[in-house]
């Protein structure tokens, strides 16, 4: 799978895209602990789940006050992407077995651009598994220190890092509004949750949003995917 590695475009691509979204895993692992979960319940949750948009929606939800339930329904309907990169990532790797399972699992946000950011399909496999091997890797590895950090440090909101899921949230979002499309859906997105806040119950109004981008996704497919 890793044989013959070597510094390509692809992999320089692949360990900066790792080191970068890595480091919000000390953000999430902080508010994690914030939010109630033990340091195990949150490892498990960055080793199982791995992907950061739900995570910190799941987490979020749940320092909210909103129910089990509805922290997962968030996760879910924000990990919905993940499965239509997986049909392409699928067509593009031809793994099978073990390879097939661990690809599945690294089939995230960061993997499949750097997969897509390659013209040759060696390069692209190799970018794939480089960027899904060091994202998951460091992101495990900086959520434990945030975990740590924060059940050593007690009450984050002293320290602001109340604030830090929603500033993290936004630094995973930023990179993909780079047309009027993703900033379109952004808006839409924003205005349904800003407008259920006082109408329902802590963990729905994210939910009504993410339920707007799998609609927005539906109908508009070919955007979706790109």
């Amino acid at each position: 799978m890793f044989k013959g590695v070597v510094v390509t475009p692809a992999v320089r691509m692949g360990l900066s895209i790792s080191v970068a979204t890595g480091l919000y895993g000390i953000s999430f692992g902080a508010l994690s602990v914030a939010a109630g979960l033990t340091i195990w319940q949150t490892m498990a949750l960055s080793a199982l789940m791995f992907t950061g948009g739900s995570q910190f929606a799941f987490i979020g939800v749940i320092a909210g006050g909103g129910s089990g339930m509805a922290a997962v329904g968030a996760s879910t309907l924000l990990g919905v992407r993940n499965a239509i990169y997986g049909m392409q990532m699928s067509r593009l790797l031809g793994v099978t077995g073990l390879p097939r399972w661990l690809a599945a699992h690294w089939t995230i946000d960061e993997s499949t651009a750097t997969a897509s950011g390659q013209q040759e399909p060696t390069e692209q496999r190799r970018g794939f598994w480089v960027a899904g091997a060091g994202v998951f890797l460091l992101w495990n590895l900086f959520t434990l220190l945030g975990a740590w950090m924060g059940d050593a440090l007690g009450d984050t909101r002293r320290f602001g890092l109340d604030g830090a899921a929603v500033a993290a949230f936004l630094g995973l979002l930023w990179p993909r509004l780079n047309a009027r499309e993703p900033v379109a859906l952004a808006l839409a997105c924003g205005l349904v949750t800003a407008i259920a806040i006082p109408m329902v119950a802590a963990g729905v109004p994210i939910l009504l949003a993410a339920a707007v981008g799998a609609l927005w996704g539906w109908i508009r497919p070919s955007e979706a995917v790109q």
